[in-house]
């Protein structure tokens, strides 16, 4: 899949010119003393598509006069238009160079997608002082927040959810439309299936069920769009093992990209473990294929990763599916600090997604957080120490991830983003990472860059904590190709076998034949070649061979 349009991908870039000693706050955009010997941006033109950048030697800069700033560049990888950041006077740069406020819809989509959702929603408000019924808290006062990326407000000034909320079958809707938080949702936008029996776990019903209910849920969806000031792009929360999440959010996936083609679509997509749905590696791969070539970003959910993390910090040997939510909810708020508390860098969904997704192709995220304690979930284990280095050791063990994976000899990162939040002095992030190196607990592709970058976010000042640090990871690692691999092993097992075929062929995308899971199927072994061949380091130069240098490059 290309990037589709001028500012899908991309990468980051800090200086022009050679690394003097690293700043003591790089993540906050603020510079103390002589550290850099760089080339400073000094001035910003545009001419249509192409924009000029003046630079000026410099040797120092100080706290007052820098800052960065989001400029559009040809990216050097994959040949598209994407984003770099630079270092930059911000007095001089053109006001169109620098990134304004960016609105996110939220779609949930099934069962699972609106049990999440739900839970996101409820933590947004408390992390942002919102009440039950929408009204701001009179504590709520300190300010500082970027509230209408994900809200808007109404006529009477109570905070409504930018979010569409689908279902084929009511049970989760009513029992939203009925708790606690009934009254922060537009209401309209709500959308129940008439017959009130869902999709019946078959991705072919929730799909074909799309053509037929796809004009009433697009103008909910529009009329999102439309009340957006300068809208960046959509969240689709969903299952890919059912049948609405899957089938029908493969629709929608479709429908948006068509709809919206230059706006960003980014998914948080619940994986199956063992499954009750007997039929979960049919909807998988069908689903997989809409994830790869409609999405531009799929933060991987695994259930069986959720499961193993929540019995283990929760001490429980089954955890409801409450607790993994909850567990979701967490990561789905930190991911998304550094849009609502914004600061230079990663302040909106593009400079996130172009830090870590250099090819189009390989977008496929996973998480970590730690530490989960009881002001996220109840009963859950005290971590007594919370260092920056302890977080960020934390966050690098397999056993902390979101994703059951079988890394091979060569498994490796793409990249790293660490969100780190709380009180941080940015000399420890820095020795953080120093040590981290040393201690080589990361491997990096041998093709980019062998850096882990660090953005410093606030927490809210409405919800206490009784920690000092909290951390979450946005990785793109080549081992999520073996959740891949593990998909189709299945889907094979039973296509074999044929069974429970006759259910799919009774819907519209087999009425006629089977070619659509072979399509799928063709598409999901490509996904994994190109994260095998992403381990190499003639990945971007395949004719070249590679030196023995580059092989086994590593942090340090």
């Amino acid at each position: 899949m290309e990037a589709r349009n001028g500012v899908k991908q991309g990468r980051e870039v800090g200086v022009e010119g050679e690394l003097g000693e690293l700043p003591e706050s790089p993540s906050t955009g603020n510079i103390s003393g002589p550290v850099w010997l760089f080339k400073l941006a000094a001035g910003v033109t545009r001419d249509g598509d192409q924009t000029t950048v003046s630079w000026s030697d410099r040797t120092s800069v100080s706290g007052d006069d820098a800052g960065f700033a989001v400029l559009p560049e040809k990216h050097p990888t994959n040949g598209q238009h994407g984003i770099s950041v630079v270092w930059a006077s911000v007095e001089s740069l053109s006001t169109d160079a620098v990134v304004m406020p960016r609105e996110i819809i939220t779609i949930q989509a099934g069962q699972c997608g609106n049990s999440i959702g739900s839970q996101f929603w409820q933590q947004l408000c408390q992390e942002h002082g919102i009440n039950q019924d929408g009204n701001l808290e009179d504590f709520a006062t300190e300010g500082g927040d970027r509230k209408d990326v994900f809200y808007y407000q109404s006529d009477d000034t109570r905070y409504i959810p930018r979010a569409v909320l689908i279902d084929l079958e009511p049970r989760v809707l009513n029992g939203i439309q009925t708790g606690p938080y009934k009254n922060i949702y537009n209401p309209e936008n709500f959308f129940i299936g008439k017959s009130g029996i869902g999709a019946g776990n078959n991705w072919g019903d929730g799909y074909q069920t799309g053509e037929s209910v796809h004009e009433e849920i697009m103008e909910m969806i529009d009329r999102e769009a439309d009340g957006s000031d300068s809208l960046e792009g959509f969240m689709l929360l969903h299952s890919i093992a059912g049948g609405t999440g899957s089938g029908l959010g493969s629709f929608l996936l479709e429908r948006m990209n068509d709809r919206f083609p230059k706006k960003i679509i980014q998914t948080y997509s619940v994986f199956p473990d063992i499954s009750d749905i007997v039929v979960h590696p049919y909807n998988s791969l069908l689903s997989m294929r809409r994830l790869a070539q409609n999405a531009d970003s799929v933060v991987v959910l695994d259930n069986g990763a959720l499961s193993a993390i929540a019995a283990d910090r929760l001490h429980v040997q089954e955890p409801s599916f409450q607790q993994t939510n909850q567990l979701v909810s967490t990561v789905m708020s930190a991911s998304t600090t550094t849009l609502r508390y914004p600061g230079y860098m990663h302040n909106d969904l593009v400079s996130i997604l172009a830090s870590l997704i250099p090819t189009p192709r390989c977008h496929f995220l996973m998480t970590a957080y730690t530490p989960f304690t009881g002001d996220q979930v109840e009963q859950a284990k005290t971590v007594r120490k919370t260092t920056v280095l302890d977080v960020m050791r934390r966050l690098l063990q397999p056993k902390n991830r979101m994703v059951s994976t079988v890394p091979g000899k060569k498994s490796c990162y793409i990249s790293i983003l660490n969100v780190i939040q709380g009180e941080v002095d940015p000399t420890d992030v820095h020795k953080s990472l120093l040590r981290i190196r040393e201690r080589r607990l990361a491997t990096f592709i041998p093709w980019g860059p062998a850096s882990i970058q660090v953005a410093l976010t606030k927490r809210s000042p409405y919800v206490p904590m009784s920690h000092r640090v909290s951390g979450l990871m946005l990785a793109n690692h080549t081992s999520i190709a073996t959740l891949f691999r593990r998909i189709v092993k299945q889907y094979d097992g039973m296509r074999k076998r044929n069974a429970f075929m006759d259910v799919y062929k009774k819907t519209a995308p087999f009425s006629e034949n089977l070619n659509e899971f072979d399509e799928a199927r063709q598409v999901v072994t490509d996904l994994i070649s190109e994260y095998e061949a992403a381990e190499d380091a003639n990945y971007l130069n395949p004719d070249e061979p590679a030196t023995s240098a580059e092989t086994d490059k590593r942090l340090g």
